[in-house]
């Protein structure tokens, strides 16, 4: 009797402590962000002020990829907590599919588009506009590098701008279409490709190119950074409370200081 007593009282106390012992596990959990390609240094740096902002921050961690990618991957279920996109429509590809908490979206971040060079070459800079020949400036043999059109949001912006100058129908077929924006670069950056299209806080990330020119402000859509948690942690207040960190004040100074600026400025 004795020990069936014992062992009642066990049971009973391992039944007080599940609860709390599962809690922390879940807050020493690390949560998962897939995040676009472009966005992969700054949040790098702003990774330790998270850990540093609160003892009770769990590790991220992090994910990078063309926006198309991941939110293709988070449909299929991957367990992403939270998604940053480097364009609205493949966010709205995952709203639509009732894949992200929707009160959560925010859009803080925006980006320029430009036009880099190899950092060695002996092109020079210059005012970009519907006049600009960028087939001239390739050359007879040359490609111009960017995401894909088709999914990746940098390679969508790219045939905007070049749709606005008259001259997607000439280089759509001379396009070296990467599968992210940060592989357009390296394509510049080697010297496979003369010219390339890419966001101006990856060029500015890059000692192996130069910036040419900047494609006006409505030459294409504005480049924004939609962030949502997504519907799986919704129901986790360390997912809000880092999509909240990422979106305001406590990390301007770092989107700044990697050449994101505040959407709508």
């Amino acid at each position: 009797m004795r020990r069936r007593l014992s062992l009642l009282a066990f049971a009973f106390c391992a039944s007080l402590l599940a609860p709390a012992g599962a809690a922390r596990a879940q807050d020493a959990a690390p949560l998962t962000v897939f995040a676009a390609a472009s966005l992969q240094d700054a949040l790098r740096a702003i990774e330790p002020a998270w850990r540093a902002a609160s003892p009770g921050n769990p590790p991220l961690r992090l994910s990078f990829a063309a926006s198309s990618a991941l939110a293709r991957q988070i449909e299929q279920g991957a367990p992403a907590d939270l998604f940053a996109s480097a364009d609205e429509p493949w966010m709205d590809y995952l709203q639509q599919r009732n894949l992200i908490a929707p009160e959560t979206r925010a859009s803080p971040l925006a980006n320029a588009l430009v036009l880099v060079a190899p950092a060695n070459g002996a092109a020079r800079p210059l005012a970009l506009g519907r006049g600009t020949d960028l087939a001239a400036l390739l050359g007879p043999d040359g490609r111009l590098a960017t995401g894909d059109p088709a999914h990746v949001p940098v390679g969508r912006y790219a045939q905007a701008a070049l749709e606005w100058m008259g001259q997607w129908q000439a280089l759509s077929p001379r396009l070296a279409r990467a599968d992210n924006v940060r592989s357009a670069l390296l394509l510049v950056e080697r010297g496979e490709a003369p010219l390339g299209i890419v966001y101006a806080t990856d060029a500015r990330s890059s000692r192996g190119v130069r910036v040419l020119g900047t494609f006006p402000v409505g030459s294409h859509p504005p480049v924004t950074y939609p962030f949502a948690v997504t519907r799986r942690a919704e129901a986790d207040p360390r997912a809000r409370t880092l999509l909240a960190f990422l979106t305001g004040p406590a990390t301007e100074e770092v989107w700044g200081r990697f050449g994101f600026s505040r959407a709508g400025q």
